[in-house]
């Protein structure tokens, strides 16, 4: 039995609405700030970091890392809350919302990479994902957490962020430290170890759904967002211009005006 390890967080804003985020890999509950400010009357975000990143421990490699991460969030998951999550963090929110969806008031999933979800509809964008993929897990297996770092920056990370060389030392340094969890999430995120693409594993799942992406990220995460649209009930497909796959922090304010739209869908009591 692994003993529970707690995990950072952090509150934005001063709004009445109460909102759960959770990010991605290699960034940190302040990959949220830009968000939260457009919305800071509006409501109250609270951020966590997940082990391996920012302010939070290392994972100590017990048991299964989503698994971890969705026990870990549910420990702030105190009332019911609007759950916010990008790429892994959206695979955590979705755990969140099937398990406890007396909790979660509405759900938006940002770029989820559930790659579970289109392996059988959209094998031909699996394999070249798999393909384009293949540096990143021979770096990954072999160790070299500093140039599995980079190229996962450089596939999944802004356009607008800096050149690897001219990063400062310490960002290059957290997303080498973060980068390690990322062998860890395959089995939940690929292989679907908890059994969410199983018939009836999603039927709690009704509350109203957000369904983010940018129109310049990659092929497999269209795919994964019309999926789910195709298989939840209450699910709305939005598509930000000119964004990629780092839009909650390049487009602050196409996600807040997104999530308005979501948030008129399902009024606090």
């Amino acid at each position: 039995m692994h003993v529970p390890q707690p995990i950072y967080a952090r509150d934005f804003g001063h709004g009445p609405r109460r909102v759960l985020a959770l990010h991605c890999t290699i960034a940190h509950s302040g990959a949220w700030r830009g968000l939260a400010a457009q919305m800071e009357d509006e409501i109250t975000l609270t951020a966590t970091d997940m082990l391996c990143h920012g302010r939070s421990p290392d994972w100590d490699g017990q048991g299964d890392f989503q698994d971890r991460m969705t026990q870990a969030a549910l420990a702030h998951l105190t009332e019911p809350m609007d759950v916010v999550g990008h790429s892994f963090g959206a695979s955590v929110a979705l755990r969140l919302a099937a398990a406890r969806p007396d909790l979660v008031r509405t759900l938006t999933m940002i770029e989820p990479v559930h790659f579970a979800f289109v392996k059988e509809d959209y094998p031909d964008v699996m394999r070249r994902q798999q393909e384009d993929s293949a540096p990143f897990r021979d770096a990954a297996a072999a160790g070299d957490y500093a140039l599995a770092a980079r190229i996962f920056n450089r596939g999944w990370g802004s356009d607008s962020s800096p050149p690897w060389d001219e990063m400062p030392e310490a960002m290059r340094a957290a997303m080498t430290r973060g980068v390690r969890i990322v062998p860890a999430c395959s089995p939940s995120i690929i292989d679907d170890r908890p059994g969410l693409t199983r018939p009836g594993a999603l039927d709690m799942v009704s509350m109203p759904v957000l369904l983010l992406r940018g129109d310049q990220t990659e092929d497999i995460i269209a795919a994964v967002n019309d999926t789910f649209e195709r298989v939840l009930p209450d699910a709305q497909n939005v598509v930000v211009r000119g964004a990629g796959h780092m839009l909650p922090v390049t487009h602050p304010k196409d996600t807040a005006d997104a999530l308005r739209g979501l948030f008129a869908r399902a009024p606090t009591r």
